[in-house]
């Protein structure tokens, strides 16, 4: 006697399922496609093509570049410029950074139960938002040193009885900029800051108010390890930025006729300069090789970042 089988057909719930999961598939290209494009026509090839050109030597359009090994990096590591670009750039990141989030982190400790701390925080971030160039002119104008015009700095100095300090020389403008950096970025950190401030569950702070908690180890126990996956993210960020600054110091540092003294430069003008050739010849494949410097340092100090920030999440 033959068995008659039944064929088994797959619940209607999943048979919509697979369907809804087949047109994600055919969905995803068309959408990804151009993202990946833009992504390859504008970061991955220029990334390519400035490795390759800082191993040759070129002076722009109507030359073709030539071939010379590695004696752009050699050059340019033996460079009296480039030591002074690179240890400055230095100082921004690791000066800056820690004076930036030492500030960030006592306003968070202090707005957090603060009233008005949401209109605080607005006024805070404001320096932020101004473009480089015009807040590099302000600070011009606050550090000047002019007898007879002297800027608002030099002014309250000789009001104490102090005498005019040259805040914008060659030696001193480095700690100008790190000071002006700091004031102008700590609140954008405070605002990322206190947006993680905002997700901790008020009770925790409570249970440690009644257990007689300081506002340190407030800080220390509660809010600095439920900040932390946020503290790394606004760190890689902080450094990203720091290695990119170029507007405030070319403002502040510049005698506005070309680029400012050497002692002031930073990676993104000794790029600059060497580009459009303070010399009167450009020098691509010097300036290439100074980003590929910067695209590695770049990477070293945030894989260095991420794995010193790394820690397991804490739920809440």
């Amino acid at each position: 006697m033959a068995t008659v089988t039944t064929p088994i057909t797959p619940p209607a719930r999943a048979v919509k399922a697979g369907a809804h999961l087949s047109r994600k598939k055919r969905l995803f290209w068309p959408f990804a496609a151009p993202a990946l494009v833009l992504y390859l026509a504008f970061l991955v090839l220029p990334t390519i093509a400035t490795v390759v050109l800082s191993f040759t030597s070129w002076a722009g359009a109507g030359d073709t570049p030539e071939p010379n090994g590695v004696t752009n990096y050699t050059q340019m590591w033996a460079s009296d410029s480039f030591q002074y670009a690179f240890r400055n750039t230095l100082i921004y990141v690791f000066l800056g950074g820690i004076g930036t989030f030492a500030l960030a982190f006592l306003f968070t400790m202090v707005l957090r139960d603060m009233k008005g701390g949401k209109i605080v925080r607005a006024i805070l971030f404001f320096p932020n938002i101004v473009a480089p160039v015009a807040l590099g002119m302000f600070l011009g104008f606050v550090f000047k040193y002019q007898p007879g015009k002297q800027g608002l700095a030099n002014y309250v100095l000789e009001s104490l009885g102090a005498d005019a300090a040259k805040f914008l020389a060659p030696s001193n403008v480095t700690g100008v900029v790190t000071a002006s950096l700091i004031w102008a970025s700590s609140g954008f950190y405070i605002t990322i800051l206190m947006a993680a401030v905002d997700r901790i569950p008020p009770y925790l702070y409570e249970d440690a108010e009644l257990g007689g908690a300081s506002p340190w180890q407030k800080f220390k126990n509660i809010t600095l390890p439920m900040t932390w996956d946020v503290v790394g993210v606004a760190g890689v960020l902080w450094t990203i930025n720091a290695l990119k600054i170029f507007e405030l110091v070319f403002v502040l540092a510049g005698p506005g006729t070309y680029a400012p003294p050497n002692e002031a430069w930073t990676l993104g003008i000794y790029v600059f300069d060497r580009t459009f050739g303070s010399n009167g010849t450009p020098d691509f494949g010097a300036a290439c090789a100074c980003a590929v410097a910067m695209i590695v340092l770049v990477s070293v100090l945030v894989v260095l970042l991420r794995r010193l920030m790394r820690r397991d999440a804490i739920q809440f």
